[in-house]
């Protein structure tokens, strides 16, 4: 009866706890630092127990990993090396849904010299995208044709009834994660040339742009971390543009942008920022990041001024979305140590999802081809999913779900590629668009001549 540990407690990992206790077989072990949450998320389901485990502890970890045939790995990704030296020396497949690092690439030799597999990459971003993304690609080369042009935007985002707020964005993940990807770097392919922008420029038209996807949404988006190793990894080196963009409502990355220009995207620690320091007021915080009183006539005058939005169509939306959030009030401020931290506090609980508020997810491929014949086409491949009011989100099954089946197929024997790797090759990815789109979770794909 296959032994599996589960690493994390958080929202992604119940989708995939109950996936992989559909079948009567499996046992699972929930660990967290804190036996609490772990216990928490075992609730009363049957074959599944919690422990508490400090993955830095690796003498523990190590005995934790032994013990099973199989680790997952939802806990943050700078321990994800810790627990895969853990599964190289015990021997035992290892699964996550996070982006492949330099240092856990690294690791691919060992974990063949283990006979282990070490796969990662399988939630929706990354995950459900590359599935689709190669399995179009694929089929475009085997028929003679060429990707020409290739663009790939995801978002998690409130379904339009529950993006009833100035930024159109609740969390259903870290709010400091969502601020900090705001602040990246970003590099892609556009005709050709290689571009890059640094925050904040990533905010502005430089970067963003529309993203038409269907008539009833109003989308812009903006590039995702660096796109160039894509023409490698997709196997698409003809391809003139490569762009994998995050998705936001239209108005989101202005708003975003002038948080930034403000000086709220550091991560530095300030001093009046400390739990032992005095309570502090947010008009009083601004005042000190705009250098200017603390009135509210004071605080948007400085504002519109730093932010540059004197001449902009946004201020008037802007500045009332300042006000919506309280940021030139007299409000308390979390103490969290820097700025960022004590904005994402206090979005998190400003933009909190309400009961029976769903969230969203919408992905779209969008493939410029040349086929054999000379002839060009547009191919599109789209989902959307909603979350279930008052069930999992959509951002929880999208992400748990497909990494319980990476999962399952490995205690199967139906994945049995050694090392560390991500679903881009047809032995990885077709089985697992099988089991998605028996869940009803799937991409659609349409066609149109250029």
């Amino acid at each position: 009866m296959p032994q599996i540990l589960l690493l994390g407690a958080g929202f992604v990992a119940g989708p995939c706890l109950d996936y992989l206790l559909r079948r009567p077989e499996n046992n699972i072990t929930v660990a967290c630092r804190t036996l609490e949450k772990a216990t928490e998320l075992v609730g009363g389901r049957d074959r599944c127990k919690a422990t508490s485990l400090d993955v830095k502890n690796a003498d523990a970890l190590l005995e934790a990993v032994s013990q099973h045939d199989l680790v997952i790995s939802l806990i943050p990704y700078t321990y994800h090396p810790l627990v895969i030296e853990a599964a190289i020396k015990a021997q035992k497949h290892f699964v996550s849904t996070s982006y492949v690092s330099p240092t856990m690439a690294g690791y691919d030799q060992a974990a063949k010299d283990a006979g282990i597999t070490v796969m990662n990459e399988i939630g929706v971003d990354p995950g459900i995208d590359h599935l689709y993304a190669k399995q179009i690609i694929d089929k475009v080369h085997a028929e003679g044709g060429k990707i020409d042009h290739f663009t790939s935007f995801c978002g998690g985002l409130p379904a339009p009834e529950a993006s009833n707020n100035p930024l159109g964005y609740k969390f259903s993940w870290s709010a400091r994660g969502v601020l900090l990807a705001a602040g990246n770097t970003a590099r892609w392919i556009e005709d050709g040339q290689v571009k890059e922008v640094k925050s904040p420029e990533l905010l502005t038209p430089a970067a963003v742009r529309e993203v038409p996807i269907y008539p009833a949404f109003a989308f812009e988006g903006y590039p995702n971390r660096d796109s160039t190793p894509y023409p490698e990894r997709y196997g698409i080196p003809e391809a003139k543009t490569v762009l994998r963009g995050t998705l936001r409502y239209k108005g989101n990355p202005a708003f975003v942008k002038a948080l930034a220009d403000v000086g709220f995207l550091n991560d530095d620690a300030q001093p009046f920022l400390q739990e032992s320091s005095p309570a502090i007021a947010w008009c009083a915080v601004m005042a000190r990041l705009l250098e200017c009183g603390e009135s509210e006539e004071e605080l948007e005058a400085a504002f519109v001024k730093k932010a540059q939005l004197a001449d902009s169509a946004d201020r008037a939306r802007i500045v009332a979305g300042m006000k919506w959030f309280g940021l030139f009030a007299s409000e308390d401020v979390p103490r969290k140590s820097s700025l960022l931290d004590s904005l994402a506090e206090h979005l998190a609980i400003k933009l909190k999802y309400q009961p029976g508020e769903r969230d969203m997810i919408m992905m779209q491929h969008k493939f410029h081809v040349t086929r054999s014949s000379g002839k060009q086409e547009i191919i599109t491949s789209t989902m959307l999913e909603y979350g279930i009011p008052h069930g999992a989100t959509a951002m929880a099954r999208t992400v748990g779900i497909p990494c319980g089946m990476a999962v399952q197929l490995v205690l199967d024997g139906k994945i049995t590629k050694k090392g560390v790797f991500a679903p881009l090759t047809p032995d990885i990815y077709e089985p697992l668009i099988q089991q998605l789109e028996a869940e009803g979770i799937c991409c659609k794909e349409e066609l149109a001549l250029i």
